[in-house]
C-alpha cells in the first residue's frame, strides 16, 4: 500500500465473514451512540449478505430500530422494484421487513426526472440537511455512524466515476450523474465525498477474485475514486482472500 495510506485493511475468509465482520461494526457504531443513529447504506452485490444476515433474529434483536435511520450512498434510475436500485434491494431484504418506514430514507429517483437528476439530488440534499439541522457539516459531529461503501471494477466508489468533476465538489452534499461509466448506463444521484467522509466511520466491503486487478492498483495508491473516500473517523476495508492483492502484508 502507499506509505500515506492510513486505511485499515481487515482481512476476512470469505463472504460470511465478511458479512459477520461488517455486521459487528454496525452494532458496535448502533450501541456507540445512545440517541438518534444515521446508517448509510451501499448497493451492488457486496453487502447482500450483511443485509440477509441482519434480517435474522440473531442480530435483528440487537437492532434498535427505533431511532435508527437508513440513508443511501447512490441510486440509479430504475424502478423500485428493479433489482438494480440500491435502495430496494435494500428494503427487500431487511428494511421494509424490520425498520420503521419514516426511519427509511431512499433517494427520490422514483419522482426525479432522469433528464435532470441535479433536481433529485437537490431534493436529497435538503433531506439530510433537514436530518442534520445544519446546512454547513461540522466535522466535529458527523452527519453518519457508519458509511458502507463498495469498489467497482474501474475503481468507483458509490456513484464517483474516475475523471468525474462530480469527485472535485465541495459545496455540494448530494449531485446528479447523467452517465454512468458501467452498467447499468442510466443516470445516477450521488452523495459527493465530503458527505461520504462525515461519519464516524467509513466500512468498505470487497469480496471476490475479479476485485484483485483493482485493489492493486488501489493499495498502491493510484488516484483512483475509491482511494478518495477517506472517513474524517476511521476507514475499514473489509476484503475476504480471493480479492487481496498476492503481495499484501497484511493487518
Amino acid at each position: 500500500m502507499a506509505a500515506n495510506d492510513n486505511r485499515h485493511v481487515i482481512a476476512v475468509t470469505d463472504g460470511a465473514a465478511m458479512a459477520a465482520t461488517a455486521a459487528e461494526h454496525l452494532l458496535a457504531r448502533t450501541a456507540a451512540n445512545s440517541g438518534r443513529v444515521a446508517i448509510c447504506l451501499t448497493g451492488g452485490s457486496s453487502p447482500k449478505l450483511l443485509y440477509q444476515l441482519l434480517a435474522t433474529e440473531a442480530y435483528r434483536s440487537r437492532i434498535p430500530w427505533e431511532r435508527v435511520h437508513w440513508f443511501i450512498g447512490d441510486e440509479r434510475f430504475v424502478p423500485a422494484d428493479d433489482p438494480l436500485n440500491n435502495m430496494g434491494m435494500a428494503q427487500t431484504i431487511f428494511l421494509n421487513q424490520c425498520a420503521p418506514t419514516a426511519n427509511i430514507h431512499p433517494i427520490p429517483t422514483a419522482t426525479a426526472d432522469p433528464a435532470d437528476p441535479d433536481r433529485g439530488a437537490a431534493l436529497y440534499e435538503r433531506e439530510l440537511q433537514s436530518f442534520y439541522g445544519a446546512d454547513t457539516l461540522d466535522q466535529a459531529r458527523p452527519l453518519f455512524d457508519l458509511v458502507l461503501m463498495g469498489v467497482g471494477p474501474d475503481g468507483h466508489t458509490a456513484s464517483l466515476f474516475p475523471g468525474d468533476p462530480a469527485l472535485d465538489e465541495n459545496a455540494r452534499w448530494v449531485v446528479g450523474v447523467p452517465r454512468a461509466n458501467v452498467v447499468p448506463f442510466v443516470p445516477r444521484i450521488t452523495l459527493t465525498l465530503p458527505t461520504l467522509a462525515s461519519c464516524h466511520e467509513m466500512l468498505f466491503e470487497v469480496s471476490g477474485r475479479d476485485k484483485r486487478a483493482i485493489l492493486t492498483r488501489l493499495f498502491a495508491g493510484e488516484n483512483l475514486p475509491a482511494n478518495r473516500a477517506q472517513s474524517s473517523g476511521e476507514t475499514t476495508w473489509l476484503v475476504d482472500r480471493e480479492a487481496l492483492p498476492g503481495d499484501f502484508g497484511g493487518q
